[in-house]
């Protein structure tokens, strides 16, 4: 805390504008980064999800302090925790090849909420560390991340084939590359006139062997291969 910023607490004016600025800046910049990744949630979402929970704050404190009502100040705090749940469940989606994706965006709608209820406390402190660190972890951790499990390689892989021998040939592939199969699963399209198109999704992990896109090349020469794709 610094005391040289107490007379920017208060709940007047002067305060509540630097709260609702400063949860414009602190979620903006948090979605920023998420729209230049072309994540659903993005810039504008993640500013009105902490500008509205940084005046949940700032009206419950100004109800108690001003108003004089008999009310908790951090019921409806509690409930902004609650309520961007099910924004977050939004982000996240199962892709028809059984893949997760938006785990991380959800994650990031649930901490800018955290953020805007610093800045509708004025705890601007602890607002402007949590966004440095926010943006720390998605940018910087992100290309660590990268770079320590480069060599660890992991890849779905979405095939279609025209006859279930092919999958002997896919697997022989694999084998060959080095790639080890972690799980497979097997399904079949409809297509056009009632023909059915034999479908598998290949979760492979290649820690010293071929690369994407040699699995994906080897696998696409296969006979009786129509498609692959990444999952």
């Amino acid at each position: 805390m610094f005391p040289s910023l107490n007379f920017l607490r208060q709940p007047d004016l002067l305060g509540m504008t630097v709260r609702v600025l400063l949860a414009l800046v602190c979620g903006g910049a948090i979605g920023l980064e998420r729209t230049e990744k072309r994540r659903p949630a993005g810039f504008r979402t993640h500013i009105l999800i902490c500008l509205g929970a940084a005046m949940t704050t700032a009206t419950s404190q100004y109800l108690y302090i001003t108003m004089h009502y008999p009310i908790s100040v951090s019921r409806m705090g509690a409930q902004v925790i609650a309520g961007v749940s099910f924004i977050g469940a939004g982000a996240i989606m199962m892709t028809k090849w059984r893949r997760v994706r938006g785990l991380t965006t959800a994650a990031g709608l649930w901490v800018v909420a955290i953020v805007g209820l610093c800045c509708g406390t004025a705890f601007y402190e602890g607002a402007v560390y949590t966004t440095i660190l926010v943006l720390v972890a998605e940018v910087f951790f992100s290309k660590l991340e990268y770079r320590l499990l480069r060599e660890d390689r992991e890849v779905t892989v979405y095939t279609e084939y025209e006859r279930p021998s092919c999958l002997e040939e896919i697997v022989a592939r694999c084998h060959m590359l080095g790639v080890k199969i972690v799980d497979i699963e097997i399904t079949h399209r409809s297509g056009e006139e009632g023909s059915s198109t034999t479908c598998a999704v290949l979760s492979l992990h290649s820690r010293h062997g071929a690369g994407k896109g040699e699995i994906l090349q080897s696998l696409s020469d296969a006979e009786g291969v129509l498609t692959v794709v990444e999952a």
